[in-house]
């Protein structure tokens, strides 16, 4: 990969996954303290649960790929999910924390772009290859927690379009 092509990557993802940042808040938002216990199933995440590691673990993610590699410490994860005593701490984070890892990611060098990072022994790539990743694991996780939402008596964000309980202006 040349660093060109690391560059346009990093930009395009990077802008892209801010785009996605208000939505996400949104998500995070429909939590709300006297629901947040809800589990559609004895298998799941209680929507608490989902909610604060969808938000670690975009942070996560994005200073693993800032910090040229991938370590999950079990422990460390469980304290900073255990951070958060209310959704609106939760929104709070994402909406400062995501935006400065993903300037960061921006400023990165070319060098560490496309730098190949191993994927806990799973896959090597330019680091700049995980953010389509990291994108992807957050969408499949807010995707996880919007079905979550009215079951659970929250009102479900419009996120690419309007939904039953935020219809699109004008519809």
């Amino acid at each position: 990969m040349t660093a060109d092509q690391a560059r346009l990557i990093a930009l395009q993802f990077a802008g892209l996954m801010e785009s996605e940042v208000s939505t996400t808040c949104k998500v995070l938002g429909a939590v709300k303290s006297d629901n947040r216990g809800y589990k559609p199933d004895s298998k799941s995440r209680s929507a608490w649960e989902l909610a604060t590691h969808l938000a670690t673990a975009d942070a996560w993610f994005l200073d693993s790929i800032i910090n040229g590699a991938f370590a999950f410490n079990p422990e460390a994860a469980k304290q900073a999910e255990a951070q958060f005593t209310s959704p609106a701490d939760l929104v709070e984070f994402y909406k400062t924390a995501i935006p400065a890892k993903l300037a960061a990611i921006k400023s990165l060098s070319d060098d560490h772009l496309t730098r190949d990072v191993d994927f806990f022994g799973m896959m090597k790539q330019p680091a700049v290859g995980f953010l389509g990743l990291a994108n992807n694991h957050s969408v499949h996780h807010r995707g996880q927690l919007a079905a979550y939402l009215r079951p659970m008596g929250s009102a479900v964000p419009s996120i690419y379009g309007g939904s039953a309980d935020e219809p699109m202006p004008g519809a």
